[in-house]
């Protein structure tokens, strides 16, 4: 290699690390300022929300409870003697129609007795017919001692009669008074006591009339205690049943439950104002009953806090189908379902109120809380009676981050806003109005499940 070849090499060695070196200092001074930001607008989260209106609402509440008949009726021996007819069949279970013969009891004893009185009160009535006849005559015996007294009185007075004469003559009159006086109270004393036997004798037909024990209304026997040929006493319950003309369901109600809807009908709700269904779950299908309210129970259950209130159904035997509708039977738990009358109110998911407050979107699309107050809560739907008002946009899903101030963009939930429709009207959800038909009084004509 010569020299000028070397010198270039030595040259390059020490140049190209200096020029590195400057251009490192330059670039490093640049690094010291950021780059300038990028300004990029940020998009509303879109939320789904409805718009409140006023809605038809059939305000409702379930409780439950267990079947029990109206009336009750025990067949009780009310003479003494032996069981000499039996309806057949008769058991438990056995349905009884009314007036059915139900049991005879031997009634020879009470006949002999009133063949007894009979022939006394003839007596009687032989009696009575003698001393009315010779009651006749001691007034004709009367009146003739009177005219003779009156004579001899006059005689007297003449001189013509002794003062012996006359006095015996007014003993005469007084016997056959005495006589009259006598058989006139023998005669009242004879119908006193023909009375009695009267009275006696009533007694025993009335007593001969309780021999028979028929049905008194339609019965479904529970127990029976007699049987053809057994003796019985007065006092002695022979049978047990129960009416079949209706039952009573005596449903337990949360006070938390029908409190809220009793004040959303006013306050003042009666038992004319409610109505109800009995429903008794089946396979496949639940059977459904109308009931009638009959009266609100007085006493509170101390363990759940629940209020009686006691419904009623009419001929349960006349609508049973067989393998379709069981009759209702006592003791069956059955599910109650009373209903106010419809009326307007602001409806709203359950969901959507959290901790007594909702997400609302202002009218500049930006994300309030408001604190809300609710009463009369049915299924999965609340009835707002504070803090909201017809027109507000509520939030029914929380966005992904809800904070109160951000900005949203609402999109209306028609599909859940008729859910909401239905629910408060009562119907399957399968029945809620279609989207977009309506909130109000149009979807609130529907038809009632179960009505």
């Amino acid at each position: 290699m010569t020299t000028a070849a070397r010198f270039i090499r030595r040259s390059m060695m020490v140049a190209v690390p200096a020029v590195l070196g400057v251009a490192a200092i330059w670039f490093a001074g640049n690094l010291r300022q950021l780059p300038a930001p990028t300004d990029t607008a940020r998009q509303p989260t879109p939320v789904r929300v409805i718009t409140l209106a006023p809605v038809d609402l059939v305000p409702r509440v379930s409780g439950y409870g267990t079947v029990a008949p109206v009336r009750e009726w025990r067949a009780v021996a009310r003479v003494e003697g032996a069981v000499t007819q039996i309806a057949q069949p008769l058991a438990p279970g056995d349905m009884i129609a009314a007036g059915t013969l139900l049991f005879t009891i031997d009634d020879s004893d009470l006949k002999l007795d009133l063949a007894g009185v009979d022939a006394q009160l003839a007596a009687s009535n032989l009696k009575d017919e003698t001393l009315g006849a010779s009651l006749a005559l001691a007034q004709s015996d009367l009146d003739l001692m009177n005219d003779d007294l009156t004579r001899q009185e006059r005689l007297a007075t003449q001189g013509v009669v002794t003062q012996a004469a006359l006095e015996a003559t007014r003993r005469q009159q007084l016997t056959a008074r005495s006589k009259l006086t006598e058989l006139d109270s023998a005669l009242k004393l004879n119908a006193a006591e023909r009375a009695v036997l009267a009275t006696q004798r009533a007694a025993l037909e009335r007593a001969i009339g309780f021999a028979e024990i028929r049905a008194p209304y339609d019965l479904r026997v529970t127990e029976l205690s007699a049987d053809l040929g057994q003796y019985v006493s007065r006092g002695q319950t022979l049978l047990a049943a129960e009416g079949t003309d209706a039952v009573d369901i005596a449903a337990q109600f949360a006070i938390g439950r029908i409190g809220p809807m009793l004040r959303l009908v006013g306050g003042g709700a009666t038992v004319p104002d409610l109505t109800a269904k009995v429903t008794l779950p089946a396979s496949g299908h639940d059977v459904v009953w109308p009931a009638t309210v009959v009266r609100m129970g007085e006493a509170i259950d101390p363990g759940t806090q629940s209020a009686p209130v006691i419904v009623r159904v009419d001929d349960p035997q006349g609508q049973s189908v067989a393998g379709q509708r069981p009759p209702l039977r006592r003791n069956m738990f059955v599910a109650v379902e009373l209903s106010a009358p419809r009326q307007q109110a602001l409806v709203v998911p359950l969901e959507a109120v959290r901790n007594g407050s909702a997400l609302v979107v202002s009218a500049d699309g930006i994300l309030e809380k408001r604190a809300v107050e609710t009463g009369f809560v049915s299924g999965d739907i609340t009835v707002v009676t504070k803090g909201l008002a017809p027109g507000d946009k509520l939030v029914v899903t929380d966005p992904t981050i809800a904070v109160p101030g951000m900005a949203v963009k609402p999109v209306e939930d028609a599909t859940r806003k008729a859910e909401i429709v239905a629910a408060a009207l009562g119907l399957a959800p399968g029945a809620a109005p279609k989207p977009g038909s309506g909130g109000g009084n149009g979807a609130g004509k529907a038809k009632e499940a179960g009505q």
